[in-house]
């Protein structure tokens, strides 16, 4: 199937421990992220193809690189536009998993680049969970507004609570 290759989406699974809110985030595989921490974490996301719904892209997604099925409800968090174009869509659900048992799909790619020479590694090599200001460093830099748009969507759910 086609898919829109400038287009992604994704889900922000968060947990709440000890008072305090965490994000489920993945780290690429392959060799190019191999030595890259600070700025590469991602939320599992991927492709949308054509014709598919975008929160459909982005549990289908979830589930490919993690190996988790998600459970709503979802929060909508909105679009964010990488530093190379893409566009991401994203919601954020509340559950729990364990990183230790994260499976992903593979994928293929030439390595090095131009070498003629194709390599399959798993899309994501791990997952964890972080708080919101690690988050925010771990993750590339566009997604880390998705982390403030989950937290004050948090904080406004709390405080329409309380009223």
């Amino acid at each position: 199937m086609p898919k829109r290759t400038t287009v992604s989406a994704g889900l922000l699974l968060f947990r709440r421990r000890a008072g305090e809110i965490e994000v489920f985030l993945a780290h690429p595989g392959g060799p190019f992220w191999r030595q890259r921490d600070a700025g590469a974490w991602t939320i599992p996301k991927g492709v949308v193809n054509d014709g598919e719904a975008l929160l459909d892209a982005a549990q289908r997604e979830f589930g490919e690189e993690t190996g988790i099925t998600a459970a709503g409800p979802f929060l909508p968090l909105g679009a964010v536009r990488q530093r190379s174009g893409k566009q991401v869509h994203a919601w954020a659900w509340e559950g729990d998993a364990d990183p230790t048992r994260v499976t992903s799909n593979t994928m293929k790619a030439e390595w090095p680049r131009g070498s003629g020479t194709w390599i399959t590694f798993p899309e994501v090599d791990r997952c964890a969970w972080f708080d919101l200001a690690t988050a925010r460093t771990k993750l590339l830099a566009a997604q880390a507004e998705l982390v403030d748009r989950l937290e004050a969507a948090l904080a406004g759910r709390s405080e329409a609570r309380s009223a």
